[in-house]
């Protein structure tokens, strides 16, 4: 029999939890196409904005300003084309699917740096927005994906407020981790993810402030008020809603648990290892961490052989691990950024997982230093 691998990779996307599964499944079997004006139609209409509703309560927003997508790459193409912005800033540690898009679509040069432990030097900021094209769009991630580290993004928006940017917040990974309130964040956009939090694949949100510039640049059915047309995927949004829900109930909870995990695990490693962000708040359940010597690439497929599923600090869609930009902005060492691994924990995580994942790389390393010495 085929042992289950432990899975150590929540950032990448989270087991869905039993619940979500079941709500998800009498969403299906109910069907109907949610702008149909029939009975079946009203229903799963009924079903979706059941689902805004509850999603908004989460993040201390309004029902109507919650704007249902495909995921959180979506989401944040949704503001990059639609907020109206003359002049995009991004920070240095930002996610792909912004950095990349800013690159390539509006030519992003302004690009805020970070310090070593990945938080965004916000006296550089206030200078580029000085010089940039006014308005401004500032886009920080609330927690790195692939570090963990939580940025001050209540300090962020003053700066935002000081020169009349607006400010998309990218709450992805860190939503149902730790508090999150588009209110208290004082953003402008907030973008979410069902997949990262034990939801379904395939659905997250965009939040608007109230008053939040938003143009569409897309057309068709008229979906989402009109910002983002397209037949909703009532089940996947169920499944999402209820996900949210029971995370929150026990976040705190298991906060406190997956940061003892995550605790006792740093802990554990060789003396010689090096994590990065150690000296910033994180979120609780990540540790990106590097052994020096032992590259990434081969210790994700060691660590795959040995039954836990990990991943390197960067992965591309390919499934190929490539250096992490985002610890080149951190000033790591080529090297260590090239070792770079992540283990994050999670609802299904166990104590026994930790000790797994040790024992499993205590093997990897050994077959290092063997092959080094050889």
């Amino acid at each position: 029999m085929t042992k289950t691998p432990v899975y150590c990779d929540y950032n990448a996307g989270a087991p869905i939890r039993a619940e979500a599964a079941v709500a998800m499944s009498r969403a299906l079997a109910a069907g109907g196409n949610a702008s149909s004006v029939h009975s079946v139609g009203r229903r799963m209409r009924a079903m979706i904005e059941d689902a805004r509703e509850r999603i908004a309560t989460a993040l201390d927003a309004s029902a109507e300003n919650v704007v249902f997508t495909s995921g959180a790459t979506e989401a944040l193409h949704l503001v990059l084309t639609s907020s109206g912005a003359q002049s995009l800033i991004v920070s240095a540690v930002e996610h792909d699917a912004v950095f990349e898009h800013a690159g390539r679509a509006l030519k992003a040069d302004r690009i805020a740096p970070v310090d070593p432990n990945g938080l965004l030097d916000l006296v550089a900021l206030g200078v580029l927005l000085a010089g940039a094209p006014k308005p401004a769009l500032v886009a920080v991630q609330l927690a790195n994906n692939e570090t963990g580290v939580i940025q001050s993004i209540a300090k962020v928006a003053t700066v935002c407020r000081e020169h009349g940017a607006l400010l998309l917040v990218d709450a992805a990974q860190a939503f149902c981790r730790i508090p999150v309130s588009i209110a208290d964040l004082d953003a402008t956009y907030l973008v979410v993810s069902s997949h990262k939090l034990g939801g379904p694949p395939g659905a997250g949100a965009l939040v608007l402030a109230s008053g939040a510039p938003f143009v569409t640049t897309r057309f068709g059915g008229g979906q989402e008020r009109g910002r983002r047309p397209g037949t909703e995927n009532g089940a996947a949004l169920v499944g999402f809603a209820t996900a949210v829900e029971w995370a929150l109930k026990d976040r705190d909870f298991e906060a406190t648990r997956v940061a003892s995990m995550r605790d006792r695990f740093e802990a554990a490693l060789p003396k010689d290892a090096f994590v990065f962000g150690a000296d910033a708040r994180r979120l609780p359940n990540t540790s990106n961490f590097a052994l020096p010597g032992l590259a990434a690439e081969t210790a994700v497929i060691a660590m795959d052989l040995e039954g836990v599923a990990i991943s390197s600090g960067a992965a591309c869609s390919s499934g190929k691990v490539r250096s992490s930009r985002v610890l080149g902005a951190m000033s790591a060492a080529p090297d260590l950024a090239k070792a770079a691994l992540r283990v994050s924990f999670g609802h299904e995580s166990k104590e026994s997982d930790v000790d797994e994942v040790l024992n499993a790389l205590a093997k990897v390393a050994a077959r290092r230093n063997r092959e080094a010495a050889a």
